[in-house]
């Protein structure tokens, strides 16, 4: 009984050696907007502070290795858009590192993923009060970390809503979507004293709104990107009484650069993302007592069509933009830093399947050895983020082989160094038909089919309009199978080239067939594994009637077909 006695007491007192030992968590800041009309500054607990941060994109679960580079760029603060039961690691990892957190909150019908909706404001109490027990639940549990530097509630959501509501109900949804967020702001406030509370939209049209209706906000927030310099003025012409945050903000964005010679929108070049960055921030920083800081957009590492654009790590590898806000920061002085793509052939329009020459001038620095990649987007024609591998020769120029489906495609090259760095540039290119061989003995014939669609954007889809001669018009089928289209000639014809442009309901198993009569049918030409784009067929046959008979679709739509050429040589 002694022993266990002794045996329980020096175990007592291990337990309590070692909670001396642990480390005690550091206090919760204060951070508080100080100062009067034109002369505000952020502090935390009591010190003047200046948001010089960036958007924040990894998974949580990677803050703690990131986080040190973040402030080995100078960067004191992430911008997150969400926050969750998930959130605390990022928190952790920041405060181990010095950096703070502006923490959002999502709003319908915001500008991100995880806030679609059409939610209504005045009459959806439930929603309401839903969300603000949500986000209290959120406060709550943080509001003692010291990693919390301010409260972000909603993104873009007053601009959003035009594409919800239109008129006097677009009105009415404004008004009581701020009126909500100052409802939820004197909440947090009552929670959490000790944090400034913010909502961020993606224009400064929202702050006559946030002025009116949320009085209680500490400060405004903003994403602007190549409107970011006309902030001050028309924060002056409104006659705000409150000082400003940006909380996105870099080179110009996809909605508001001018289009190329390929009728899409022209992206910027790695130099003039790079320049973008400090122009950005001069104008910004310049509202001296007024601007406090901003969150540049992005610390991601997606290597898709928007990570492209706007990302500081694609494929986490460092570019130009990279070293440039380590620069505007004052972080440390790199040691090695990207090729420099500095011109990059134009391109227009290329032959479906065809070959093409891309040629650019790019060189490096630090004089390493410089290799390339290509890669391919068809953003332009079905939304699509992803990149993939384009095939090509050479080292520069590159000859590179042209998808097979039509439209605008994105062609980008990385130029990288070896050393974890990497040079982009992009251009726009549109894929054709190619050239069909001989005479076109099928346009404007009459042409008939198993359906048509009458109804649908765009619609009525009658088969005449693949037999056209028009690439912005088309036929399109029921959604069933099988489906078939054919086209009178007028009299028996020798043929031997069938032309089929799909649009992007293609048919990947159908037979060219035949007929004298239009009754008795006799195949010339099969497949069961085509994949859409063009299909160019050779083939020797004769007949009035000429018919693409469609036994399997390639998509979840029905078939449909831009052109249905047959030619004689």
């Amino acid at each position: 009984m002694t022993r266990v006695r002794a045996t329980t007491t020096v175990a007592i007192l291990a337990l309590l050696l070692g909670l001396l030992t642990v480390p005690a968590q550091a206090a919760p800041s204060v951070v508080r907007v100080t100062g009067s009309h034109g002369d505000w500054q952020l502090t935390v607990d009591g010190s003047p502070f200046t948001v010089r941060g960036l958007t924040w994109g990894p998974p949580v679960g990677e803050a703690a290795a990131r986080m040190p580079d973040l402030r080995a760029m100078g960067v004191n603060t992430v911008r997150t858009w969400g926050t969750d039961g998930t959130t605390r690691p990022l928190l952790d990892a920041a405060t181990a590192n010095g950096v703070k957190v502006i923490n959002g909150f999502w709003l319908q019908p915001g500008g991100g993923p995880g806030s679609g909706g059409c939610v209504d404001y005045v009459t959806d109490t439930n929603y309401k009060s839903t969300m603000l027990a949500e986000f209290l639940r959120w406060v709550n549990e943080y509001r003692d970390h010291p990693g919390v530097l301010m409260w972000n509630v909603g993104n873009e959501s007053i601009l959003g809503m035009q594409n919800c509501y239109s008129g006097t109900q677009l009105e009415d949804q404004r008004v009581a979507y701020t009126r909500f967020v100052n409802e939820v702001t004197r909440a947090i406030h009552a929670a959490d004293p000790n944090h400034p509370v913010t909502s961020t939209d993606a224009w400064t049209g929202a702050w006559p709104y946030y002025r009116d209706h949320a009085p209680d906000l500490d400060l405004y927030a903003v994403n602007s990107y190549g409107a970011v310099c006309d902030i001050r003025r028309t924060w002056t012409d409104g006659g705000y009484t409150k000082p400003y945050i940006l909380t996105e903000g870099g080179p110009a964005g996809e909605w508001e650069v001018p289009d190329d010679h390929n009728g899409v929108p022209d992206e910027p070049g790695d130099v003039e993302k790079r320049d973008a960055y400090p122009a950005a921030w001069d104008c910004l920083m310049s509202h001296d007592g007024v601007a406090l800081g901003g969150t540049m957009f992005h610390y991601g590492t997606e290597q898709d069509f928007g990570g492209v654009w706007f990302n500081l790590l694609p494929g986490d590898e460092k570019r130009l933009s990279y070293y440039s806000v380590a620069r505007m920061y004052g972080g440390a002085t790199p040691s090695n830093t990207p090729p420099v793509i500095s011109a990059m052939s134009d391109l227009g329009e290329v032959p479906a399947g065809g070959r093409f020459t891309v040629d650019l001038s790019a060189s490096d620095p630090d004089g390493d050895a410089i290799s390339y990649s290509l890669m391919l987007n068809g953003k332009y024609i079905d939304n699509a983020g992803a990149l993939v591998p384009a095939q090509f020769t050479g080292t520069g120029p590159f000859t590179v082989t042209a998808p097979d489906r039509l439209g605008v495609w994105k062609l980008y090259v990385y130029a990288r160094d070896g050393r974890g760095n990497v040079g982009i540039e992009s251009r726009s290119f549109r894929v054709v038909p190619p050239t069909a061989p001989g005479t076109k003995l099928s346009q404007g014939k009459p042409t008939t089919a198993s359906s048509h669609q009458t109804q649908g954007d765009g619609a009525p889809f009658p088969p005449s309009l693949a037999t056209d001669d028009s690439l912005t018009t088309r036929w399109a089928s029921d959604w069933s199978d099988p489906q078939w289209i054919q086209v009178d000639l007028g009299s028996v014809r020798r043929f031997d080239h069938v032309q089929l442009v799909w649009e992007t309901a293609y048919g990947r198993a159908y037979e060219i067939q035949v007929s004298d009569d239009g009754s008795t049918w006799r195949p010339v030409h099969s497949t069961t594994t085509a994949d859409g784009g063009v299909d160019a067929i050779d083939v020797s046959a004769s007949g009035r009637y000429v018919r693409v008979h469609a036994t399997q679709r390639g998509t979840g739509w029905g078939y449909s077909l831009y052109e249905f050429g047959v030619y004689r040589r």
